[in-house]
């Protein structure tokens, strides 16, 4: 597979559908994947057609985390590199949706958290699993989780390595909803934005934000 196939964008009706497409590594954040994201984040937003994004995972994970054989000697950097991907989600000035049609593992986790919004698949799971690598729990872990779910369950997830899966993220406040096809239902929930003005949805996510 080139670079370049290793994200997906589409556009349709207002709604940028961005997939991470690594399935055989089960969407497994590398260097490479990391930078294509960067660059779809910035091609979605830049266009003056897309007013709200989805971003969700092909095949049967969403995303199964960094791709930790890739690091080499440099860990950090390394990390920090991949972190950048999913901070570009986290930044992005245009709603966000993340579609977890699977497996939202360590650095996947923070993809998913780094949306506004996120739906869950029947199959998707939420999993930290940082401890288990060795790993600090980097990349606004912490505060993204602990924002979403609130201090109790954000420590039993980080510090004591408990797993959600969709029903559990619905009831702890993770997720907004699981859905049979959580794409098609991300999608639908996108077209909120993609029917109002663009100015006013980039000005209401920033209101939001600064408050």
């Amino acid at each position: 597979m080139s670079e370049s196939d290793l994200v997906l964008v589409s556009v349709e009706s207002h709604v940028a559908l961005i997939t991470v497409n690594d399935p055989d590594r089960r969407n497994a954040f590398s260097a490479a994947l990391s930078t294509r994201l960067r660059a779809a984040v910035e091609q979605v937003q830049a266009d003056p057609e897309v007013h709200a994004v989805v971003v969700t995972g092909a095949g049967k994970a969403f995303c199964a985390g960094a791709d930790l054989s890739a690091l080499g000697d440099a860990a950090e950097p390394g990390l920090l590199q991949i972190y950048d991907g999913f901070m570009a989600v986290a930044n992005c000035p245009l709603p966000t949706i993340a579609a977890v049609n699977g497996a939202a593992v360590g650095a996947g986790l923070n993809l998913a958290l780094a949306a506004d919004v996120r739906i869950a698949g029947p199959a998707a799971v939420f999993d930290a699993r940082f401890q288990k690598l060795g790993l600090h729990p980097g990349g606004g872990a912490t505060w993204m989780l602990q924002r979403a779910v609130g201090p109790q369950v954000a420590r039993a997830v980080l510090l004591f390595g408990m797993p959600l899966n969709a029903e559990a993220a619905v009831r702890h406040g993770l997720a907004l909803s699981v859905a049979d096809d959580p794409v098609a239902a991300a999608l639908a929930l996108a077209a909120g934005p993609a029917a109002a003005p663009r100015e006013i949805v980039l000005a209401t996510k920033a209101t939001m934000r600064a408050t």
